[in-house]
């Protein structure tokens, strides 16, 4: 099976003083070894749909399949499951726990999955390492750069070998020079049996991706694709 995640006639309304349906009748598949961006204009659903692919979120109507699983949004246990396993969630405002230093932050994530603690600990410093930040990984988050936070985030992302990687506006609150950075680190995660996906403003990082993908009046559209049908 060549596809990860498959959309289903997925639909997300919110009600307030007015019903607002955000994503209207979604239907798309993602296939493995690909990068995909995500564009639209502020308020057009790329964090909601992120939100539902990564099981934070239930749709109103419609299905999400992971790897043809079919996935029921009453599940909760089975979705934690699901999310601690195959999904690396990265937020544009990091996220990190402020009281717990870079590599707890990190050693955490791993304890998710079972919980074995020399493991997880020696997979937190492995991946810090990776990245370039063994020097930083005992720095609580409010004594990191933005950049290095970033950074951090991804780490904690990464640290149970995700086959699903989900990226909010992961560059927002950087500099260029950072951002770029960042976007280079996200690209090099790529490989054959996952799946990557950013939203972003930037249409320089949008083109970098394998198919670029924009949300307008809750449909989705593909704007262009290096990725066969």
């Amino acid at each position: 099976m060549n596809n990860i995640i498959e959309l289903k006639k997925l639909t997300k309304t919110y009600e307030n003083i007015k019903k607002i349906k955000v994503l209207d009748n979604l239907n798309f598949k993602f296939k493995k070894g690909k990068i995909y961006s995500l564009m639209g204009p502020s308020g057009s659903g790329k964090s909601t749909l992120l939100n539902l692919i990564s099981l934070i979120d239930r749709p109103t109507t419609g299905k999400i399949k992971i790897e043809n699983f079919e996935i029921n949004h009453k599940e909760n246990l089975v979705n934690d499951k699901i999310r601690a396993n195959k999904i690396g969630i990265i937020y544009q405002d990091k996220n990190l726990l402020s009281d717990f230093t870079a590599l707890e932050n990190v050693y955490l994530a791993r304890l998710s999955i079972d919980n074995d603690k020399k493991k997880a600990l020696e997979d937190a410093k492995k991946i810090i390492k990776l990245i370039g930040l063994d020097n930083r990984k005992d720095h609580l988050p409010s004594e990191l750069s933005g950049g290095e936070a970033q950074r951090i985030a991804i780490s904690r992302a990464l640290i149970n070998s995700p086959d699903i990687i989900l990226a909010d506006e992961p560059t927002g609150n950087l500099d260029h020079e950072n951002s770029k950075e960042i976007i280079k680190i996200i690209f090099k995660l790529k490989n054959k049996d996952r799946i990557i996906i950013f939203a972003t403003h930037n249409r320089y990082f949008a083109d970098l991706a394998d198919c670029k993908i924009e949300l307008n009046d809750g449909k989705i559209k593909v704007i262009n694709a290096r990725i066969k049908k």
